[in-house]
């Protein structure tokens, strides 16, 4: 019998789930709360409980390459980084011409989910979901929750000694939609993430005075790269992954910082991170730095205590006349239709195998999508992930044992610990964690043997960007257009912007990004062995 999905979600990682469940065979009904596809991307004017919720001026940080469905490319004329609304266009042109509205319910919540009595041999789910005041239930053979882990604003209020004698206004970041209202206005933006250095530099061309405060800093890294290329498609490569991972940790460390300062000293802007090796996610913000340098952004330590009307920080400098304070402090995940033993199976923590299935689960049934977050895009990353819990769902490919999949975590655990500087983080090495999916299917490219039988291919494979259309040369749901979406990407990357023909459209060289590093580490080690 044909197995029966529930998806719960109808964003990016419940699309790319519905289409893994068609081309495996399987029977998926999916579970949107809201009234369109799109999720994250979905802007409403207003911020919905349960829902995530996006500010007018969201662009993406990816570019349309390294973003985009592995077989289902940008128009060639869409900008290579959009506006939220270019690429909710892009999302529902896929959901139709991949024929995946028709398994969509809007409108409808999933208010619980439970295990069958018989789960341990069944591995099937009861699914109660509601629309319209009517609660309906259902039995299902698998649940894959593609709810995203933008939800649920973190406001850490308790941390801020004096915070409710504060007479000003004071919410979330996920509350913020555009920044008329803050004319004129005294702003205070905590947290110096994406969304913290978005608004706060857009608020400071209307607000009075903009400042940031923040506890550890952070690289904030331009959407334009060397040579005015996507930085992605310049700094996400597989050489540019090899050379992170196997020089030696000083090498790497270095070259790192260097890239990162590249664009301008972030010690002379008060940003500079507390600990500037770790690959924390950085900040990408093309406005920031200018912003500080005209005096309508400064930046500032943690709070340390507010008072009706001002706010004291670390260093003991006062924000006097405080009218709003903006929390840009993140969020938090949950599932509330969820018993929280089957994700936090341990420690109170996300335990999840690859990040994906729960190990403690007596049948692989379930499977979280898009509870990653990497340098790499989403779609990619949800459109594998998806492919390989169908795959596993079904029973085509299966998983460790519970001892094998804990000592997975724990390894990577320690890993994570040390490049981000938590174990807990989703945070992932993308190529590394694409490929390591890409394995289970059998979908990852032979680059030994491209070399051999496609040279021109091989080359733009590894020391090119690392793209979707790589995951879908080979394998189960190979795409035949993928080898030249491969060789043409570039080409769609300089459309957009050659609007005034002023000569030939330049490519960048394959070899230059990663000529520099190479002959300092190869003078680093003969230096190393002339002197020992």
């Amino acid at each position: 019998m044909v197995k029966k999905v529930a998806i719960i979600g109808a964003g990016i990682s419940g699309l790319a789930s519905i289409r893994s469940c068609l081309e495996e065979g399987l029977e998926p009904t999916c579970f949107e709360k809201g009234e369109d596809v799109g999720g994250l991307w979905k802007f409403s004017d207003h911020a919905e409980e349960g829902r995530a919720s996006i500010y007018r001026s969201v662009f993406t940080n990816s570019s349309k390459e390294m973003t985009c469905f592995p077989d289902f490319p940008f128009p060639d004329d869409f900008p290579n980084f959009m506006h939220n609304s270019k690429l909710q266009e892009y999302i529902t042109a896929f959901a139709k011409e991949k024929n995946l509205l028709r398994y969509i319910q809007l409108k409808t919540l999933v208010s619980s989910v439970n295990k069958r009595p018989d789960f341990s041999v069944t591995g099937q789910w009861d699914v109660i979901t509601e629309k319209d005041g009517k609660k309906e239930s259902a039995v299902f053979d698998a649940v894959m929750i593609c709810s995203g882990h933008h939800v649920y604003p973190n406001l850490p209020k308790e941390s801020f000694q004096g915070l409710q004698l504060f007479k000003g206004k004071c919410f979330h970041s996920w509350d913020y939609k555009e920044p008329g209202i803050f004319k004129g206005k005294r702003v205070l933006v905590i947290g110096l993430g994406n969304s913290g250095c978005d608004i706060a530099s857009e608020l400071s061309h209307t607000a009075e005075q903009v400042i940031v405060s923040s506890r550890s800093g952070s690289w904030v890294m331009s959407r334009v790269w060397h040579g005015g290329y996507p930085w992605d498609m310049m700094f996400i490569t597989r050489f540019e992954t090899f050379l992170n991972n196997n020089l030696p940790t000083v090498i790497s460390d270095w070259w790192y910082v260097k890239q990162m300062n590249a664009r301008f000293k972030h010690e002379n802007y008060g940003l500079m991170p507390l600990n500037g090796t770790l690959r924390k996610e950085p900040v990408f913000n093309d406005e920031l730095p200018a912003r500080i340098l005209c005096g309508t952004v400064t930046v500032k330590p943690n709070v340390k205590e507010f008072t009706e009307t001002s706010a004291i920080f670390e260093d003991g400098t006062v924000f006097e006349a405080i009218d709003c304070v903006i929390f840009a402090t993140g969020y938090s995940y949950a599932y509330p239709f969820l018993d929280d033993s089957i994700i936090k199976s341990r420690d109170n923590e996300v335990t999840l195998f690859k990040g994906i299935f729960p190990p403690s689960l007596e049948k692989p049934t379930m499977a979280v999508i898009g509870l990653v977050q990497s340098l790499g895009a989403v779609i990619p990353t949800t459109d594998l992930q998806s492919r390989w819990a169908v795959r596993v769902i079904k029973g085509t490919c299966t998983l460790p044992s519970v001892k094998d999949m804990m000592n997975d975590i724990d390894e990577k655990m320690g890993k994570k610990l040390k490049w981000f500087g938590k174990s807990n983080t989703i945070q992932t090495d993308y190529i590394v964690y694409m490929d390591e999916l890409a394995s289970f299917i059998g979908a990852k490219p032979n680059i030994p043997w491209l070399f051999l039988t496609d040279p021109k291919l091989a080359l733009e494979v590894y020391f090119g960007p690392c793209s979707s259309y790589q995951f879908r040369l080979v394998g189960p749901g190979k795409w035949p257009g993928a080898r030249n979406a491969i060789l043409t990407q570039w080409d769609r990357t300089l459309k957009p912007t050659t609007t005034r023909i002023v000569g030939s459209p330049l490519k960048p060289c394959l070899f230059c990004s990663w000529f520099r590093p190479v002959l300092i580490s190869v003078l680093s080690i003969a230096a190393f062995l002339v002197l020992f």
